[in-house]
C-alpha cells in the first residue's frame, strides 16, 4: 500500500497536544494547541523562555536543573507538573500538565529539544493554593516516590519533604498519604 504524502508542518500545527521546538530553553516554534492551552498567540510565545509558562522563576530553574541529568542519561524526560496560563480569560491560572521532552543531543540536552504538553486540568484541577515546593512534592508523590526519594530528587532533606507533605495533607483534608495522592489525582 502506498504511503500518502504527509504535510509535516500541517501535522505539527494540528496535533491534538501542545508541541514546542526549543533551543536553550527558549521556544523556537509551537503549535496551535499549545497556544490554546496557555491562552497566548504564537507571537507571544516564540522567542520566549519556557519560564513564561511556569508559576515561578524558582520552579523553572529547579525543573531545568532536575531534568538535565535525566536528559543526559536517557535522552527523554516526562513528568506531571503545575504550569501557568499566560493570557486569555484564565490568565495566571495554574493547571496540571503532563510534559514530555526529547533532547536532540544528549550531551547538551537543553541545546535543542522537542516537547509535548498535555493539559490535565479536566481530570485533575488544582484545588488548593500551593507553594512552589508543595507543587513539586505533590508531583513526586503522584509519581509514587517516597519522602527519601523526593528529598534526593529535590536536593532537600526527607524531613523537609515530610513537612511539605503534611501541609498538603491539611490543605487537601487527607488522612493518609494514599488519600492525599488520590485527592491530588482526582483534583
Amino acid at each position: 500500500m502506498p504511503v500518502p504524502d504527509i504535510d509535516y508542518r500541517l501535522a505539527f500545527e494540528l496535533a491534538p497536544i501542545g508541541l514546542v521546538l526549543s533551543s536553550n530553553r527558549t521556544m523556537v516554534d509551537c503549535n496551535q494547541r499549545l497556544c490554546e492551552m496557555f491562552g497566548a498567540a504564537r507571537e507571544q510565545l516564540v522567542g520566549q523562555s519556557f519560564q513564561l509558562l511556569y508559576p515561578s522563576a524558582d520552579e523553572y530553574e529547579r525543573t531545568g536543573a532536575r531534568i538535565e541529568p535525566i536528559l543526559n542519561a536517557r535522552g527523554v524526560y516526562a513528568d506531571d507538573r503545575v504550569m501557568k496560563r499566560v493570557g486569555g480569560r484564565f490568565q495566571g491560572e495554574t493547571f496540571w500538565c503532563h510534559v514530555t521532552g526529547r533532547a536532540l543531543n544528549r550531551e547538551t540536552p537543553h541545546e535543542a529539544g522537542i516537547w509535548t504538553f498535555e493539559d490535565l486540568s479536566a481530570r485533575r484541577p488544582v484545588k488548593a493554593e500551593l507553594t512552589a515546593r508543595e507543587r513539586e512534592v505533590a508531583a513526586h508523590l503522584m509519581g509514587g516516590l517516597t519522602s527519601k526519594e523526593i528529598g534526593r530528587a529535590l536536593a532537600i532533606s526527607h524531613r523537609t519533604v515530610e513537612i511539605h507533605r503534611a501541609r498538603l495533607m491539611r490543605k487537601y483534608r487527607a488522612s493518609t498519604t494514599a488519600d492525599l495522592v488520590h485527592k491530588l489525582m482526582a483534583g
